[in-house]
Parts: structure tokens; C-alpha cells; sequence
């Protein structure tokens, strides 16, 4: 693996939000064979989150190896106190370096300093790695359905994370 300058950064520029989109359209295509609409969820989804984007409640994490953005996660504030989890996403031969885990632990470390009082993530049968990471780091699943959103069967999932009382 040549050595590769990876940063993350914490605050959206533009042209960002189209990134992930294209991101998620390509990644999920070449390796799960979803098709456009899940490019368009994911349009649709992003637009939503920053129209309510509160920096004060909100992060994003935009991973990038020498300029050029190769992974993604944020934690969106919802209501009642809870947090979503959504966009993970990381560039395959940036896969198992450990930047996962860093990310996950960022996440969870804000989560924690914002005081949320729960979390929820959805995902989709076939992602083995990024379901063991949310298991390590206490999310569980509660339940899942199957469809064809995204042009294949699946099992959509949603896994919630519970803060223990301190």
C-alpha cells in the first residue's frame, strides 16, 4: 500500500454533499449491485440533513487521502434526544487500517459529550464488517424487514445503541 496523506476533517465545504452521494452510488453498485435509486435516497437523505444541520448538535467526518475524499460518517441529531448514524462509508483499499474503529470512537465520543439519550443507525444485509463494528461499539439490532429498495432483495435493518445510566 503506498503511503497515502489521510486527514479528517470535521466541517463541510462545498461540493462535499455530492461527494457522498457519488460515493455511496458507486461503492454500493460495485460491490452490492444497488442500483440509481440508491444514489437518489442518499441525494434525498443528505439534503435533509443539511437543512437541518445544527453544528452545535451535528458532526461530520470527511476522511480524505491526499485531497480527495475516500470516506464519510456523521451523527445527525434527531428528535427526543436521539442521534442517527448515517453515511459510513469508506473507500475499499482504506478498509481495515483501522480508520473504521477511529471513526466509530469519534463518533461515540461526541455522542457521549452531547449527552443524546439514545442512537439509531439503519443498514442492509451484506455488510458483515460494518454490522460487527456497531455491535463492538454497543449497538443492537431491533429489527428488519425485507424489501427491494434498492433494486436487490435485502434485509433493511435498524440497530440501536441505549446510553447506560452513569
Amino acid at each position: 500500500m503506498e503511503d497515502h496523506q489521510i486527514t479528517i476533517r470535521n466541517e463541510l465545504k462545498a461540493g462535499d454533499l455530492g461527494q457522498v452521494a457519488a460515493l455511496h452510488g458507486r461503492i454500493y453498485f460495485e460491490e452490492h449491485g444497488f442500483e440509481m435509486g440508491f444514489e437518489a435516497y442518499v441525494m434525498e437523505s443528505l439534503l435533509e440533513f443539511y437543512r437541518q444541520y445544527d453544528p452545535a448538535r451535528d458532526k461530520v467526518w470527511v476522511v480524505e487521502a491526499d485531497g480527495e475524499m475516500v470516506g464519510f460518517l456523521l451523527l445527525m441529531h434527531r428528535q427526543d434526544e436521539q442521534a442517527q448514524l448515517r453515511y459510513f462509508i469508506l473507500e475499499k483499499k482504506y478498509r481495515g487500517m483501522g480508520l473504521g474503529k477511529k471513526l466509530m470512537q469519534e463518533w461515540i465520543d461526541f455522542y457521549k459529550e452531547k449527552g443524546y439519550k439514545g442512537a439509531f443507525l439503519y443498514t442492509t444485509s451484506g455488510l458483515d464488517p460494518a454490522v460487527s463494528l456497531y455491535e463492538r461499539f454497543g449497538f443492537k439490532k431491533v429489527s428488519q424487514i425485507k424489501s427491494r429498495n434498492f433494486g436487490v432483495p435485502l434485509l433493511e435493518m435498524l440497530y440501536q445503541l441505549k446510553m447506560e445510566k452513569a
